[in-house]
């Protein structure tokens, strides 16, 4: 359970994040709504802990998690993992590296240092790449990837941590809309199949309708708009981006294309 009351950044004399407050109970697939410089990142942020609250509270089952600091911020940080529109892989590392880095947080220096992991950690992470269709992308270089590969390495770099929140911050704003499906149907997959909590800032309504449980519409700071996908009319989503805002939505249809095998030999090599 995600309790947020009150939360508030301010960046000089602006509030980015103005006293924003909603609750979510169970693992729900939560989109958050709005114009850029509504708030949506630095919000999401707040929630992991990468940018600090200036007041207010963020509770998870009972517990502030903007109070923490040190070790302990660090332990929150693994249980909620955080996926970037960029993507944040180190481009020049191959992809099954870049998702065990999901858990450098778990590990010694010197063990990081050698790029030294056991065996179970190399196999769950061949196996997270394999559920999400890119197993035979493993030796790599994340670089040599599409756009739509690299983030969904980047989705398997969260699922690495085993993460009880996931938070995608606008996961698919640099993607084409074939791949831009592919990455919201597999966060969906992962929230009904892991019962895991997905918050996600997105840009397009249709995509807020057909993914979200819940939608949570943002403007210069703060919640304008809680409620169900069906309740998202036009008249709505005007009050949430301005009523000078367009809404086209019938550029958006795509299609998911096949999935490939897992490149056995591949695997063979890293765990021999």
């Amino acid at each position: 359970m995600l309790d947020i009351r009150d939360a508030t950044r301010i960046f000089g004399r602006k509030a980015a994040v103005d006293h924003v407050s909603f609750r979510i109970d169970g693992p729900a697939f939560v989109g958050i709504i709005g114009r850029s410089g509504a708030g949506k990142s630095t919000l999401l942020r707040m929630m992991n802990g990468l940018t600090p609250a200036t007041s207010g509270r963020i509770l998870v089952e009972g517990r502030d998690v903007a109070s923490l600091t040190g070790a302990a911020a660090r332990q929150w940080q693994s249980q909620c993992a955080m996926i970037f529109q960029q993507f944040n892989l180190v481009p020049r590392m191959d992809v099954v590296s870049n998702v065990l880095h999901g858990i450098l947080n778990r590990r010694g220096t010197l063990q990081t240092v050698l790029n030294l992991w056991p065996r179970a950690d190399i196999v769950r992470a061949l196996e997270i790449l394999d559920r999400l269709g890119i197993a035979e992308q493993a030796p790599k270089r994340a670089e040599a990837l599409s756009g739509g590969q690299q983030q969904r390495v980047a989705i398997a770099r969260a699922l690495m941590q085993d993460p009880r929140i996931i938070l995608a911050d606008e996961p698919i704003a640099s993607l084409d809309p074939m791949n831009a499906q592919i990455v919201m149907d597999t966060l969906r997959r992962i929230n009904v199949e892991d019962g895991r909590m997905v918050i996600a800032n997105l840009h397009t309504l249709d995509t807020a309708r057909r993914y979200c449980d819940r939608v949570i519409g943002m403007r210069d700071g703060r919640v304008v708009f809680d409620g169900l996908p069906s309740q998202l009319t036009t008249g709505v989503a005007r009050d949430i981006y301005g009523a000078d805002a367009d809404f086209n939505e019938s550029a958006t249809s795509t299609a998911i294309p096949t999935d490939t095998s897992a490149d056995v030999e591949y695997a063979a090599r890293m765990l021999a």
